[in-house]
Formats: C-alpha cells, structure tokens, sequence
C-alpha cells in the first residue's frame, strides 16, 4: 500500500510541484495551503507523513506540531524552514519534528528524507522480527520494539520515532559511546552533515523526558569529540 503524505503549505505553487513529483515517486499526496484546513485533513484521514511549513496563515507551524505532540500523535513531520532561521529548525526539532529541510531545496533532497524517515518508522518492528529480540533493557529503562514504546520505570515516555530511534542505538550500546553520524544514520536515515544539530536537539529532548520521569538511574552523557553515552548511574 502506498504511503500517504499530507503537506501543509501557503505557498500553493510550491506546494503543487512537490505534490505533483512525490505522486511520479508513486506516494498518495494531499496538499492543504492553511493551518486549520491542514490540522482538519489530519484528523479526516491521519497520514503516514506530514510535510509541515513553519510559516503559515492563521498560525504557525509550530504550533500545528505542538498540537500533534501534546495528544500523543506519534506522526513522523518533516519541517519546512526558512533558510536563513536556525531558530525555526531547532523549535521544531524541540517540539517533536523528526528532521527537517530549509528552503529552498532540492525535491530529490526531500525525496531522499522521506524514504529514510518511511524507511525508519519500520525499523524497529523489522528488527524485532529477524532478530528475534522485541525488547532491550537498561536499568529501569524499557524498550519494546515491536510497538515502539519506551518506559522508565513506570512511566510510559512519550517520544517521537526519531526519539525512539536515537535511545534505541544508545541502549544497543550502553555503555559505549556512540558517535553523532552513526545516531544520524540510525536514527534519520541519512548522513551526517556539517552544521546538522538534530542529533544533539534530539538527545536534549530525551534528557527533560528522562528528567521528567524521575529516571535516576540513567544518563545519556556527552563524549567529546564522539557522540554519546548511556551509562547506568544506579547505586
């Protein structure tokens, strides 16, 4: 079945030529130009991915994504930025994007992005199906690949699947660090380019859930000049 994409977009002709490509690449596309018409045609008919523009009419982006993480939607988004605004991508990585692009750009460059994000949303069920192994364990740490949950003791941790994925390979490797392109690769699909802090926005997304969790068991660590590190604290 072919995955369906939802864009949300004001800029109508941009967002024509992307719906127009991505149906060649065999995707079932739907472009919706305003935040209200877009947040209705998510709950009509939830897609598989949502291409979100942060500047919107009738309010932004940003809080379009806010919406979607505060009920729990686990929806992978790929953020739409301005080429000139950090901020805008580092918001959106905060509130739960799972990558992002700054425009402009090249279609093939989101194409790629949303293979590798399609791509890892069914990673982790693969694993567990070839491997055998449908849980990894740290501490009080609880991974359950097949339905992609995470507990912490007995709290559920409400993370994104970029989320998922990234403490998925730091807890494959606990105690070892991990380098930042090997979390890209694993937990984005992609390479690790310069200037790209997803990796360490992501990390600082799971150290508040941890901390909101009471989690004094566990702490993902900062290996200089590598990645990270999840060490077991426990006494």
């Amino acid at each position: 079945m072919n995955a369906k994409i939802l864009i949300i977009d004001d800029d109508r002709e941009l967002a024509t030529m992307l719906s127009e490509f991505l149906r060649r690449e065999g995707y079932v596309v739907e472009a919706q130009y305003g935040a209200d018409a877009g947040v209705a045609a998510l709950h009509a008919n939830e897609p598989d991915l949502l291409i979100l523009d942060v500047m919107l009419p009738e309010r932004s982006g940003l809080d379009v994504l806010r919406e979607l993480r505060l009920a729990s939607s686990r929806l992978p988004v790929m953020m739409l930025t301005a080429r000139g605004d950090p901020i805008d991508r580092i918001l959106g990585l905060e509130l739960g994007a799972d990558d992002y692009l700054a425009k402009p750009f090249d279609p093939r460059e989101l194409l790629a992005r949303i293979r590798a994000i399609l791509r890892r949303v069914a990673a982790p069920a693969s694993h567990a199906d070839s491997a055998g192994d449908e849980e990894v364990r740290v501490a009080d740490l609880h991974l359950d690949l097949r339905r992609r949950r995470a507990t912490l003791g007995s709290t559920t941790l409400e993370l994104t699947g970029a989320e998922f994925r990234v403490v998925l390979g730091l807890a494959q490797h606990h105690g070892t660090p991990v380098d930042r392109a090997e979390l890209t690769e694993q937990a984005l699909g992609r390479k690790l380019t310069l200037y790209d802090r997803s990796i360490d926005t992501h990390v600082s997304n799971l150290r508040r859930k941890f901390e909101r969790a009471g989690s004094t068991s566990l702490q993902i660590r900062a290996v200089r000049g590598t990645g990270y590190e999840l060490i077991d604290i426990s006494p």
